[in-house]
């Protein structure tokens, strides 16, 4: 007797799930992106909060407050009086430090990808914190540090340090779980010169492309993407985008021929704002007398909970030990209430019973 079977779809009559492109379902696509204003917010307003808690622990320790005010040559007075970085200058100051990561990694011999890893680790960094709390000198070297280890390139903390003239290991491995916290522990990054490549190799597959474009369009336009890095674009524009403009900057009729080829003359209205950005803002900050005085003012303003020694860094101390102790007295009477109970599990139990994680501390501080 035949045996009737019914049969089963065949595997393409299946509608496959749509998949995103590898950047769009990125950390970087999802977390990262920002519109000028947003990003003109963010900064103001972490500068703000910055300012106004820094206020209130000179005004509660007036006895380091006068102490640094007669240190920097200026009389004894109350925190109205210390010209306080604006968002803009903090930036200027961040906009400086990133132009020293291209010469450490020629020093170091590093690869590109690890230059512009570290350049977005530290504008991620002051989205999230300000100069004024933590200085950008030993931010940028961790953030290079940490960029050699997720990019594949590592390099010993020792012969790191060692190359950096008065640079100790703890001046980079102690901020290193900060600048981790502050990137959301999202190392990945898309780059625009990564994209100007494989756009590079794509153009000299277009029918009658201009013999004018040789390696040399190729270089320029590299140099346009390594000056975005100094500007908020990648903040803004995705890695495609800007490498479209930067070889829009050499070459306009290639790249609108490229753009017209894969059906996106979208794309060619918003070229000019890159390209304009990249010319305005692309360039190195002078270390003239605006930025050495911004500096000058950076050590009298700055943070005292985060400067070694100072009383408000003791008594933050003292604060968090204090913290600690009574969070270690807690899993301590709920081991041995476990013990007691004869329950294995106690120790998690106790604290969702309460609402509480055990494992959990409610100091809010990123130290």
């Amino acid at each position: 007797m035949a045996v009737e079977t019914t049969a089963l779809p065949s595997s393409s009559a299946v509608p496959a799930a749509p998949t995103k492109p590898l950047y769009e379902a990125s950390t970087q696509y999802n977390h990262w992106r920002f519109s000028p204003e947003q990003l003109a917010h963010t900064r103001e307003t972490l500068n703000a909060a910055a300012v106004a808690a820094i206020k209130d622990t000179f005004e509660a320790d007036s006895a380091s407050l006068c102490e640094l005010t007669r240190r920097h040559g200026r009389q004894p007075g109350s925190s109205a009086d210390i010209a306080f970085l604006a968002a803009g200058e903090e930036q200027l100051l961040v906009k400086l430090y990133i132009s020293k990561i291209p010469q450490l990694c020629g020093h170091f011999r590093f690869p590109e990808e690890v230059e512009a890893t570290a350049v977005s680790y530290l504008k991620r960094f002051y989205l999230k914190n300000t100069v004024m709390d933590w200085h950008p000198k030993n931010v940028m070297l961790t953030a290079l540090f940490l960029a050699t280890k997720t990019t594949n390139h590592p390099i010993s903390i020792e012969a790191f340090t060692t190359a950096i003239p008065r640079t100790a290991p703890s001046d980079v491995l102690d901020l290193e779980f900060l600048v981790s916290q502050s990137l959301n522990f999202e190392f990945a990054v898309h780059h625009a010169h990564r994209a100007l490549w494989g756009l590079w190799l794509d153009v000299q597959s277009l029918p009658d492309v201009p013999q004018a474009i040789t390696r040399d369009t190729y270089e320029a336009a590299l140099t346009h993407a390594r000056a975005a890095r100094l500007t908020d674009a990648e903040l803004i524009y995705t890695p495609s985008q800007i490498a479209l403009a930067c070889l829009h900057l050499v070459a306009p009729e290639t790249a609108a021929q490229w753009a017209r080829s894969k059906g996106s003359e979208a794309v060619l209205g918003i070229l000019g704002a890159i390209g304009q950005m990249i010319r305005r803002d692309g360039t190195v900050p002078q270390t003239d007398n605006t930025m050495r005085e911004i500096d000058r003012r950076l050590k009298i303003c700055k943070n005292p909970e985060k400067v070694v020694g100072s009383k408000a860094y003791i008594a933050k101390q003292e604060r968090a030990a204090r913290k600690a102790e009574a969070k270690r007295v807690r899993k301590a009477q709920a081991i041995q209430k476990a013990v007691d109970e004869g329950d294995p599990f106690g120790n998690e139990l106790a604290g969702s019973q309460a609402g509480v994680d055990p494992d959990d501390d409610d100091d809010d501080d990123d130290e």
